[in-house]
């Protein structure tokens, strides 16, 4: 008898010991700031037995970190950069998972008078105009690439080096949007992220609205062709749930201060989907 519980207590000790199917995300520091990761990763891991590890980059990080074969699923916003990341054949597939919406942000003294503007680019001409202070994220994240596009459409880039208004911190979406804050300054962020640390910000929202500010989110499975160490079963069964009708409707519900962070529009009629 005392060898049957030897036996079946090694066993117990045994099962318990084993790790966990553990997959690693690279992803944007919006889907961190916001909470929603360390919302959704959980109930994922509860249903699923699959435990998520993310890092949390700008866009242009976390691609080339899946690139490398260093991460088995991405979930970024800057389609430029992804679409060509999958030209590339880094990406098995990519789905469309949420969106929300850039804002410009800044000081309640709103010095370059732009509060109200639906136009963005007309907005960043009246920041360089007047000299207003800017913070850029300057880290070639998603919310760089957007911001960088505005700038094109103004027909400038400015520099910290021949701007002294203009500013980088080279950091995630809450650190910068924490300086913005404390230099009385303009920037550019996601809506979730602000909403997410409205509370401690002193900042308003002076310019949104704009179509072109509309800010996508994808899901994208590493090639397991390119990366034979790419554990590809855990990160496809983690991209459909993100899709399926009970990720989807978790995102949707996501909520803090009664705003919406994360509006879910998986569309399964894409090409290319996961």
């Amino acid at each position: 008898m005392v060898a049957v519980v030897l036996i079946v207590a090694g066993l117990a000790a045994s099962v318990q010991s084993r790790p966990a199917t553990t997959l690693v995300l690279a992803t944007t520091t919006s889907t961190r700031d916001t909470g929603l990761l360390d919302y959704l990763d959980p109930l994922f891991a509860a249903e699923t037995g699959i435990q998520v590890q993310y890092v949390a980059v700008g866009t242009g990080l976390a691609l080339d970190m899946a690139a490398r074969g260093d991460a088995d699923v991405a979930m970024v916003h800057a389609p430029s950069l992804e679409e060509a990341f999958m030209a590339q054949g880094h990406g098995l597939c990519r789905s469309a998972v949420m969106y929300n919406r850039f804002l410009i942000v800044g000081p309640a003294s709103d010095p370059a008078g732009v509060g109200g503007l639906r136009n963005a680019t007309l907005a960043f001409q009246k920041i360089r105009q007047t000299d207003s202070t800017f913070i850029s994220r300057g880290d070639n994240s998603g919310t760089n690439v957007k911001e960088k596009a505005i700038w094109g459409q103004v027909g400038y880039t400015p520099s910290p080096a021949n701007d002294s208004w203009y500013l980088e911190t080279g950091q995630g979406m809450g650190a910068t949007l924490t300086v913005a804050s404390e230099k009385r300054a303009y920037t550019l962020t996601d809506d979730g992220t602000y909403y997410a640390l409205q509370s401690s910000l002193d900042l308003q929202i002076l310019v949104a609205g704009d179509p072109f500010l509309f800010n996508q989110y994808h899901i994208i499975v590493v090639s397991p062709s390119q990366h034979a160490n790419v554990k590809v079963d855990a990160a496809l069964e983690y991209a459909h749930w993100l899709v399926s009708p009970r990720g989807q409707a978790l995102i949707g519900g996501y909520e803090i201060g009664g705003h919406r962070l994360f509006t879910p529009n998986y569309d399964p009629t894409d090409p290319g989907v996961c």
